[in-house]
């Protein structure tokens, strides 16, 4: 019993934190709301034109501006107060949702009204979530960084379950509108709670400063540390071709599977719960380093062929559940490594080429694999994406093999940057 309560303690370590424990729960509400909405938006731009090239192009759309401008995102948020900028770029979200939702109950929307929202939701999104990555250090400290973004993992794929099965029952019960509203009205939770943190417990980077060829600077950063390069390496393979499930899971639900969108939901919500069982281990036991990447990233491959091999809709469910594993840990090992890996005033700009590679090579890889699904099936689809895991997987073990055993790795707590902010980060 006391081993176990020993592991508890060190799973949730960081939510001790009281800062933390606000922006976790605020960030909680709000990801049912996002996750919500991505399933609904999904299945209204197939009710709207049939087309799995154009759910392909209005998921790029939505990546594109991160793809142009998280390089810059990540410049100002070296730059700035990041809980402020977080508070207004939040609120924008909301509008967007709100909007969305009224075009879509009030049954004026058209395709290319939901492709113009999901366009300034990206260009939030290029601003936003480098402020919020690097954000996260402010907020924790380094020794408990890695468990803090893990936990944060944990919440979007406990929304992915939640929010994906409630979407599909909204959808069939109510329409897509409501989903938009329901996600408008959580983003007051997540600006609340950035509104209430205790200022004085935060430990901000010092700002980087206005000056020219701020982000040449970073980028020449990045390029000479392999061990940033190398995860960002990994991580635009990855988010190019395997991560496109919001192109490929819808049509698979409604062709391949014969479901409608509460199969969808459930398919989602199945990836989601299998994250979350996958997050807690990682929160525990997890390292970081290209090691462990690496094998993240061939375990990630092997499941995503099992999902896109899957003969029925139960065993599609279970081949989900292990995605949505390999896929949480994979995310969580590539952030900590950049973040523990990163000088502090450098920090946003990793984390926007980060965001670039994760995020912001969806307008390359959506409508690729929603042109391959056109040409072929919705498995053949998520083959590639498999094909592509597995590259990066052979990739990071070639660089290993390379650079000798032990070379970039870590352990949690380790890296550039650290031991500057242990005492300051100490009193979060």
């Amino acid at each position: 019993m006391t081993r176990l309560l020993g592991v508890g303690r060190q799973t949730f370590s960081s939510l001790a934190n009281l800062n933390f424990r606000r922006y976790f729960i605020g960030q909680s509400i709000s990801r049912i709301g996002t996750w919500m909405q991505m399933i609904a938006q999904g299945w209204l731009v197939l009710e709207l034109t049939h087309s799995s090239v154009l759910l392909g192009l209005v998921v790029a759309l939505q990546a594109l501006p991160v793809l142009l401008l998280g390089p810059y995102g990540g410049v100002v948020a070296d730059r700035v107060d990041k809980r402020r900028l977080m508070i207004a770029l939040q609120t924008v979200m909301g509008l967007q949702a709100l909007v969305l939702g009224l075009l879509t109950v009030t049954g004026a929307v058209r395709f290319w009204e939901v492709a113009l929202l999901a366009a300034v939701l990206g260009l939030n999104n290029a601003f936003e979530t480098p402020s919020r990555q690097a954000f996260m250090l402010e907020l924790v400290g380094p020794e408990r960084l890695r468990n803090a973004v893990t936990l944060n993992a944990v919440t979007v794929n406990v929304a992915r379950t939640v929010g994906p099965a409630a979407a599909g029952l909204i959808v069939v019960a109510a329409g897509e509108g409501i989903c938009f509203l329901i996600n408008a009205a959580s983003f007051v939770a997540v600006v609340f709670s950035l509104l209430v943190l205790d200022t004085t417990q935060i430990t901000p980077s010092p700002p980087a400063g206005r000056r020219r060829g701020q982000l040449r600077e970073g980028l020449a950063y990045v390029r000479r540390t392999p061990e940033l390069a190398l995860p960002l390496l990994l991580m635009a393979i990855i988010g190019t071709l395997t991560y496109e499930f919001s192109v490929s899971l819808p049509v698979l639900a409604r062709r391949s599977l014969e479901g409608g969108a509460t199969a969808y939901g459930y398919m989602t919500a199945a990836m989601g719960a299998g994250a979350v069982v996958g997050g807690l281990f990682v929160a525990a036991k997890g390292r970081t380093g290209l090691r462990p990447l690496s094998a993240a990233a061939a375990c990630f491959g092997i499941f995503v062929c099992g999902a896109a091999l899957a003969p029925s809709l139960a065993f599609e469910l279970g081949a989900l559940a292990l995605v949505g594993a390999a896929s949480v840990s994979f995310v969580s090992v590539a952030n900590s490594t950049l973040q523990l890996n990163s000088e502090p005033t450098m920090r946003g700009r990793v984390m926007g080429l980060w965001l670039v590679a994760f995020q912001g090579s969806t307008p390359i890889g959506g409508p690729l694999i929603g042109w391959i699904i056109a040409r072929s099936d919705a498995r053949v689809g998520l083959l590639v994406g498999a094909a592509a895991a597995l590259l990066a997987a052979a990739v990071g073990a070639s660089a290993l093999r390379r650079l000798g055993p032990g070379a970039l790795e870590s352990l949690p707590g380790a890296g550039r940057g650290s031991g500057r902010e242990a005492a300051a980060g100490a009193r979060t």
